[in-house]
């Protein structure tokens, strides 16, 4: 009897050994969650060493995926240049799979496209340079100004890098327009506008609360990366970012990070930081998100997508709620004054004046409002309907994880303001198309236009006018 309980209680080792050789192989999948964790249990300058040894690896993932999809070969116009001299990207910078012309390509159908899988690759989704991961990244030209200006390396991630060359991001720093002073033109003077200079910059200007929506627009706040936390993403403790520290001088320095919205992780999606000029005429907000006003707009950022959406981690990186009556409403008024750069080849109602025009930008300009339907969402003078929607990309790819992303379908997405948009690349909402010819050729396959090569040199002409 008691060699039966023996052999009974051997038996029971080796399941059990047998289940845990089992479960070591194979551990049951963690079911995705909404919320962050919160008690973090590796020690910062374990996790930091952990994470600087990864980072190698990531970046050249990620430089290897865009390589894949884009020639990154440096091009730049001889003649269109931003408002500070900073000449624009020119393209298209999109690969094609080999053999095939943009020509034949625009020929065929949604549904050929995606079952020999053709379509361009720099015309999906593009992805976080660490999607797993996420979190806002600043392109290096920023970081370098203000180390330069005294605040040291602040914005600087140790587990990432920004991932686009510069010659893809608006001129830096970009200029500054205000709609109640046209008549002073850039009012940055050259310079990134900063606490230490925004007074002897905007005195005599700004009234007073404008001023103080501005000092705040200014001022950092705790941020999911950049915090005093321990599982903060910057070697240093950090009082966080500021509003401008992503839309620098009102505009943008095209800055990258994920949407707040949307969960699981693999399915968010990657955000260029859009422009804040022209805040004025919009009536949605968020590229994804239907925010309904600028106040909205303002204090979701500060609450909510500076810390993925999560509450509770905000609370503990340390949350500066804002005052709504005051100070969320001096910011808003702030905003509501950065201006588009001029175009002076546009008359009153946005369209393009024929005597300043050329041949080639009035030919874009019949396009735009004809043959290629960009006027259907982009009405003038600002080039925006103010809606939502939906262009169905994904019915010309297959469902796909890249780098951690699953590309698939994405939803309505905003119709951004065209004016001033040479200044604004890289282009979409998470910034794929890099270029204002990738623009066109994109909108060329999606809403199946076949144009000519010609008509697509055109309608680059007119969007460089506006």
């Amino acid at each position: 009897m008691l060699g039966r309980r023996i052999k009974l209680i051997l038996l029971g080792f080796m399941a059990a050994a047998l289940l845990f050789s089992v479960y070591a192989q194979n551990p049951p999948q963690q079911k995705d969650s909404s919320y962050l964790p919160v008690d973090i249990k590796e020690p910062f300058a374990t996790m930091m060493a952990r994470m600087k040894s990864a980072k190698p690896a990531i970046m050249q993932r990620q430089m290897a995926l865009l390589n894949e999809r884009y020639d990154l070969t440096k091009r730049v116009s001889d003649e269109v240049k931003m408002t500070r001299g900073k000449p624009i990207p020119v393209g298209p910078a999109t690969r094609l799979a080999g053999g095939l012309t943009w020509e034949t390509l625009g020929a065929m159908s949604p549904d050929e496209i995606r079952e020999k899988d053709l379509f361009p690759k720099g015309f999906l989704p593009l992805p976080h340079p660490n999607h797993p991961e996420g979190g806002m990244v600043f392109p290096k030209m920023m970081i370098d100004e203000l180390i330069k200006m005294g605040e040291g390396n602040r914005l600087e991630r140790f587990d990432l890098d920004f991932d686009l060359p510069e010659y893809f991001l608006p001129e830096f720093p970009p200029a500054m327009f205000l709609t109640t002073r046209p008549d002073l033109g850039d009012v940055s003077c050259g310079k990134v506008v900063t606490l230490d200079n925004l007074n002897e910059l905007f005195n005599g200007i700004l009234n007073p609360k404008q001023l103080e929506g501005f000092r705040l627009l200014l001022t950092q706040f705790p941020q999911q990366q950049f915090n005093i936390t321990e599982d903060r993403r910057t070697e240093r403790p950090s009082r966080g970012i500021a509003c401008l520290d992503c839309h620098v001088n009102g505009h943008t320095n095209g800055g990258t990070h994920l949407v707040g919205d949307i969960r699981p992780q693999a399915h968010r999606r990657r955000i260029d930081t859009p422009t804040l000029r022209g805040v004025n005429i919009q009536r949605l907000f968020g590229s994804q998100r239907a925010l309904r006003s600028v106040e909205d707009f303002t204090e979701f950022e500060q609450r909510g997508a500076y810390f993925d959406g999560d509450p509770v981690i905000a609370t503990k990186k340390g949350v500066n709620p804002l005052e709504r009556g005051s100070q969320v409403h001096f910011m808003a008024e702030m905003q509501e004054l950065f201006d588009f750069p001029p175009a002076p080849k546009l008359n009153l109602y946005g369209r393009l004046v024929p005597s300043k025009a050329s041949q080639a930008e009035l030919r874009g300009e019949a396009l735009f409002f004809g043959k290629a339907n960009c006027a259907v969402c982009h009405i003038p003078p600002y080039y925006t309907d103010n809606l939502m929607h939906n262009l169905k990309v994904e019915r010309f790819y297959k469902p796909q994880l890249v780098n951690g992303m699953l590309a698939t379908a994405q939803g309505p997405i905003k119709t951004f303001p065209l004016r001033g948009i040479k200044e604004s690349p890289p282009y979409l909402h998470d910034g794929r198309l890099l270029t204002l010819e990738d623009v066109v050729e994109f909108f060329n396959l999606i809403q199946e236009l076949k144009l000519s090569k010609q008509e697509k040199a055109d309608l680059v002409s007119f969007l460089q006018a506006l």
